[in-house]
């Protein structure tokens, strides 16, 4: 047997013994990959980050929070797994809800003005408490990492060379488990256990029909802020709405509705919900390069509602694009005074600062920023900052954190690393790999995994001459190398077994001017 296939079947084995459990939901046994002990750690460590992500806490209205938490405590007093669970309300205007591992549930702002009812609230926090507790979404990350496991043991049976790590994955875990697709199974699975949740904290699993019933015609009207949210996890179908029909008929008649108390527990949000409109077209606007367009309507949505921070920030982005700093600064310190514990504010002022030469400043903001949401963009800032303070190490240390990831700001670390660091420490910017041509004689192929063009390549082979002394012979490639190009030397030296140790090291690079 190969080492190739004693990983698979290593990989598979593991997961096959270690990661069945019975399901709490269903009584069925199923492939987990996590435990619970992992899925209560997943669901903490993401959850506030997520948070952070999704639009942070609406904290303008913390009577509805506390509401939409008394309705989430009522649910998950009847689940049929004992989990930590929590219930936020986000400031977004996309329609959507969602959980973690472990019982960490949030639900939009975007999506509570689209409900008609406490019942309708019950079964959309009913649905996904019952994610949570049957493990859907560590179900899904389970079958990934047994994916994962069977990749990496390819890639571990079959690499022979340094160019093995050269592509990372970045994708942050918790963003995974919210933005996956649910499958079928799962979603009538969520529906039909989450209606018997319903009708055991005492609502009536009617609001669950005619939950599904609108968002089956509001998926027909194809909303793109639907599309973007609930529906890209949670698609509706005729299917769920008949089974839910099916559902309700075999669970006690009548329970409560509660229209009366949601519209009440839900005045102040619909009030604003004209400023908040006014808000998402200037964004729109500012999206499309139009800044006095986006100020106008930033003005108009504050003087509807004064305490929404979004707002504020609207016209420091704004500002921020016409490239006036210090009114851009301005506007952030308003919008921290309203809410201080929302990463993108402090990011905002920081890169303005930046622009104005206020490093203190803008380090503090950036490093305030990091510690609610660790964002590329602020690394990046730092390094900057730190690269024209002359904190060579440091600045390093900032680009290093970003630079394997994807995307421009990543391509951008890349360069400045090269430029800071390529002379001292070509080996860690310049790969190699050694092969045998058709004679034996030893290969090396040079890659420039930089963002920038590079010369001056030189790399030293160690070898056994003739006579059986150790020697260290000095190789160049003649011409400059692009960002990413690959050009191979033969160095005439042999023999060389393909597979063995790789006999180079690179000593020399530059960037090209």
């Amino acid at each position: 047997m190969t080492i190739y296939y004693r990983i698979l079947l290593s990989a598979l084995l593991y997961f096959v013994v270690s990661g069945c459990a019975v399901n709490p939901v269903t009584g069925k046994t199923q492939l987990v990959g996590m435990s619970r002990s992992q899925e209560i750690q997943v669901g903490q460590q993401n959850y506030a980050p997520m948070r952070q992500v999704e639009g942070g806490d609406y904290d303008v209205d913390p009577a509805l929070t506390t509401y939409v938490q008394q309705v989430g405590g009522r649910l998950a007093a009847v689940s049929d797994n004992d989990l930590p669970y929590e219930f936020h309300v986000l400031n977004s205007s996309v329609p959507n809800a969602w959980a973690l591992p472990g019982g960490k549930i949030s639900i939009n702002r975007g999506l509570l003005v689209e409900l008609k009812s406490e019942a309708e609230l019950a079964a959309v926090l009913g649905h996904e408490v019952v994610h949570a507790a049957a493990g859907h979404t560590s179900q899904r990350q389970g079958r990934s990492m047994v994916l994962q496991g069977l990749l990496l043991g390819a890639a571990v049976a079959t690499s022979g060379s340094e160019y093995g790590d050269i592509a990372r994955g970045g994708a942050n875990l918790g963003a995974q488990l919210i933005t996956q697709r649910y499958g079928q199974g799962a979603e009538l699975e969520s529906d039909k256990y989450g209606m018997s949740y319903m009708s055991r904290a005492g609502y009536d699993p009617q609001g669950a029909v005619s939950l599904q019933k609108t968002f089956v015609r509001l998926s027909e009207g194809r909303r793109q802020d639907w599309l973007s949210g609930l529906f890209a996890s949670h698609p509706p179908s005729q299917k769920r709405v008949a089974e839910n029909i099916k559902t309700a008929t075999t669970l006690p008649a009548g329970g409560e509705l509660g229209a009366d108390r949601y519209v009440a527990a839900m005045k102040k949000t619909l009030a604003a919900k004209p400023a908040y409109d006014t808000y998402e077209e200037g964004r729109k606007y500012l999206s499309e390069g139009d800044a006095e367009k986006a100020i106008e309507k930033a003005n108009t949505a504050i003087k509807m509602f004064p305490g929404e921070a979004n707002f504020y920030a609207l016209r420091g982005d704004s500002r921020l694009l016409n490239k006036e700093y210090k009114m851009a600064v301005t506007n952030y310190d308003s919008a921290i005074r309203r809410r201080d514990d929302y990463f993108y504010y402090r990011l905002q002022r920081g890169r303005a600062n930046e622009v104005l030469k206020n490093y203190a400043a803008a380090t503090n903001d950036l490093q305030a920023s990091n510690s609610l949401l660790p964002t590329s963009v602020a690394y990046y800032s730092l390094g900057s900052i730190a690269a024209t303070q002359g904190n060579k190490k440091a600045a390093i240390e900032y680009f290093e954190k970003i630079a394997s990831g994807k995307g421009d700001v990543a391509v951008a670390a890349q360069i400045e690393l090269a430029k800071l660091d390529l002379a001292n420490n070509p080996q860690k910017y310049v790969l190699k790999r050694c092969d045998p041509d058709s004679s034996g004689n030893l290969v090396v192929s040079i890659k420039n995994n930089t963002g920038v063009a590079i010369k001056d390549v030189a790399f030293v082979v160690e070898h056994t001459d003739q006579d059986g002394s150790a020697r260290q012979d000095t190789r160049r490639v003649s011409s400059p190398l692009g960002a990413g190009q690959v050009t191979s030397v033969n160095t005439r030296l042999g023999p060389y077994q393909a597979g063995s140790n790789c006999p180079v090291r690179i000593t020399t690079a530059r960037i090209a001017e």
